[in-house]
């Protein structure tokens, strides 16, 4: 079987020999993305060491750094595309990562990888307080629920108006427990949970 390690040459092709996300030179090694059934390039990215360093969580997060988001977002490259959304959502009490978070396209089956990560990461660091997601009333809202919109929201980008009463089936909870995303009108949305009550 295939390691990690062994990719880095077509990595390095793949990259320009540049860091994926903040396009550095130096010391770039393979980072693979969980979670991978077995070891390929199309689950690897190749990183500095101070991207790799706040990405494995062995340096804090600085908002600065990851302004080179804002390029490496939108690459063509399904595993850069799911590294860059992991860590927007760990960085989403910044306005400018929130914002490129809502306005970023991933195809279903990357989006559903970038997610799974998700859960991987919350399970390395403990949860702060207040981070439970509840709803207008105060009720927790968990993976799967159904909530309801307790008044109109405009859906920016989408041109309609998700209308009070709407039933959103199968929520998903992000990293910030004032959010979650759900399907209005086949649209996949990040709705605020102040605007919603669970549905009994």
């Amino acid at each position: 079987m295939s390691e990690p390690s062994e990719f880095e040459a077509t990595l390095r092709a793949r990259a320009g020999a540049v860091c994926e996300l903040c396009s550095a030179t130096d010391g770039l090694t393979v980072h693979e993305l969980p979670p991978a059934a077995e070891p390929s390039p199309d689950h690897c990215v190749l990183l500095c060491p101070t991207c790799l360093s706040q990405i494995d969580r062995s340096a804090p997060l600085d908002p600065k750094h990851w302004f080179c988001l804002q390029q490496a977002a939108w690459s063509e490259v399904p595993a850069v595309q799911v590294i860059a959304y992991r860590l927007l959502s760990r960085l989403s009490e910044e306005g400018w990562a929130r914002d490129l978070l809502d306005q970023v396209y991933l195809a279903d089956e990357t989006l559903e990888w970038a997610r799974a990560g998700l859960d991987t990461d919350a399970g390395q660091a403990s949860d702060p307080p207040g981070s439970r997601t509840v709803d207008s009333n105060g009720t927790e809202l968990a993976d799967g629920d159904s909530v309801t919109l307790i008044k109109d929201l405009d859906v920016k980008g989408a041109g309609f108006t998700a209308k009070r009463g709407t039933l959103v089936k199968g929520i998903r909870l992000t990293d910030n427990p004032e959010h979650v995303e759900g399907r209005v009108n086949k649209v996949s949305i990040v709705l605020k949970t102040c605007f919603l009550k669970k549905a009994v």
